[in-house]
């Protein structure tokens, strides 16, 4: 019993030393002493530090403007943006999921800058996500940077959560948003032809 509270003192003192140095660094440190690796081994040494970089590079990523929109007279024109490819994270196992969305609406006076489709998908991506929310937040994002209803998105999504875990079996997860006009059914046939080959 005296050995088994020595240890837990010992990996105590250890967290609380790193936490000094970094907080992700000593996470990362523990988590290897976890699953019973010696982070002081040649390999890992530099292991936590590059855990704890890679975690900020990928929270902090900066998306650039999202908010350029131009003056059009194609209101009422299906607008369709396919093949946005994104990395997020799953909030249930903290493993990655990587997701190509398709984008549509029916501009209202303005339409979005082509470049800001991608960023509107990678501002919500880098984060903990569901790829359910994750859609949900870009139709948001379109809906009110273009002040159009009628908003569409399309995520497919595989999950490392699944490939690698449960029943570690790859598959291609799709979630749609439709919203407004794009509820329509004549409209949803339009866009998925135009961006997938017929392809939901």
């Amino acid at each position: 019993m005296t050995s088994s509270v020595e240890l837990i003192d010992d990996d105590l003192d250890v967290l609380s030393a790193a936490k000094e140095k970094d907080p992700l660094e000593a996470i990362a440190r523990q988590l290897l002493l976890a699953i019973g690796e010696d982070p002081d081994r040649d390999g890992l040494q530099e292991t936590p530090a590059r855990y704890a970089r890679w975690w900020r590079e990928f929270t902090r990523y900066e998306t650039g403007s999202v908010d350029t929109l131009f003056e059009t007279t194609a209101s009422g024109s299906l607008v369709a943006v396919s093949g946005i490819s994104v990395w997020s994270l799953c909030e249930h196992h903290l493993l990655p999921f990587s997701c190509r969305f398709t984008i549509g609406y029916l501009p209202q006076n303005k339409i979005l800058g082509l470049s800001k489709f991608a960023r509107v998908a990678h501002q919500h991506a880098h984060k903990l996500q569901s790829q359910e929310q994750l859609s949900q937040q870009i139709a948001d994002d379109i809906e009110r940077l273009t002040g159009s209803p009628d908003v569409a998105v399309i995520g497919r999504g595989e999950h490392l959560c699944m490939a690698m875990r449960g029943i570690r079996t790859p598959a291609t997860m799709t979630t749609a948003v439709w919203r407004g006009a794009l509820q329509d059914s004549a409209l949803r046939s339009e866009l998925i032809a135009l961006t997938s080959d017929g392809r939901y």
